[in-house]
């Protein structure tokens, strides 16, 4: 549900939300849905925004941004969704090298909603890092989350979209 709060909240900055998923992610390993099931839970998900859906080699902002603009045009203006926490990652994160921040946002911007927390971007990345509002009911919301809560045999219903939630349960039961 919070994916689908944040591509609403965008609606006054973004004329199409394009869902990218990697075939391989950076950080971690896929737990759970496959990259088949996830594009096709992500495809039966209904939007109040036009949307795409897209499948990339490299999990890095960066190299996304990078295969969107070869795809798109470089002058193509890219905004990247996310939480407060992915934002934080995104500006501390040890790049093995100084400037890379500055590489990726000149690349793209980043649109981020609260979640438990204001987010309060560096002053030298202000032009390029916008606020959403997104209601607080979605702070706690997450993939992890959810897979903790069937795991646990607590109520998970109500943090996925209707109409994925017998998908979800398939893959995690």
């Amino acid at each position: 549900m919070a994916h689908l709060a944040l591509a609403a909240a965008s609606r006054d900055h973004v004329d199409e939300v394009l869902y990218v998923v990697p075939r391989a992610f950076p950080h971690k390993e896929y737990f759970g849905a496959t990259l088949d099931q996830r594009l096709e839970m992500l495809g039966a998900l209904e939007s109040s925004v036009p949307r795409s859906i897209a499948v990339t080699e490299q999990g890095l902002m960066i190299d996304i941004a990078r295969e969107c603009h070869a795809e798109f045009g470089a002058k193509t203006r890219l905004y990247f969704l996310c939480g407060r926490d992915a934002a934080e990652r995104v500006l501390t994160w040890d790049y093995g090298r100084s400037g890379v921040v500055e590489e990726m946002l000149n690349q793209f911007e980043l649109l981020v909603a609260s979640r438990s927390g204001d987010f309060l971007p560096p002053p030298e990345f202000q032009r390029r890092i916008h606020s959403l509002a997104l209601p607080a009911a979605h702070d706690q919301v997450s993939s992890t989350e959810v897979r903790e809560r069937i795991a646990r045999a607590e109520p998970w219903e109500h943090l996925v979209p209707g109409s994925i939630v017998e998908r979800v349960r398939e893959i995690y039961s």
